[in-house]
């Protein structure tokens, strides 16, 4: 691997943990949101990554992160009994996203970290590609 190969593994981690903030904000955005039938409650999403590899002369090498799809979570829609609720079904029942507002707080800690680390990755390896350069002077 080369130096020049840490800018593009860091950079799609980067996009891949840019795509985790965006779903963790998404929700969020809908943690409090109700419906009136459990098939059309907002269902918490989670992206999946996947390593990128490379077969250079036999052997695999990870290239990168990609993102290989969003999943919706399959945990129970909790229903709450609210029968004065515009959006109340015929037996007073609303029913709400299925979204851990703290499960999702300590993803989107862990995700600002990972694509900070990233950010540090890049720092550091751009400083010592310009120290390599200024060896020849």
């Amino acid at each position: 691997m080369g130096l020049y190969d840490v800018f593009s593994i860091s950079g799609s981690a980067m996009s891949a943990q840019s795509v985790r903030l965006n779903t963790v904000a998404s929700n969020l955005a809908n943690a409090d949101t109700v419906s009136s039938r459990p098939d059309d409650a907002y269902h918490a999403r989670q992206p999946v990554f996947a390593a990128v590899l490379s077969v250079l002369n036999g052997e695999k090498q990870a290239v990168g992160v990609k993102i290989a799809g969003i999943v919706e979570s399959d945990a129970e829609i909790p229903r709450e009994y609210q029968p004065n609720h515009p959006m109340a079904d015929a037996d007073g029942y609303v029913y709400k996203a299925n979204v851990n507002s703290v499960e999702e707080m300590a993803n989107m800690i862990s995700a600002s970290r990972s694509y900070q680390n990233n950010v540090d990755v890049l720092n550091t390896s751009k400083q010592l590609l310009l120290k390599t350069l200024s060896l020849g002077r």
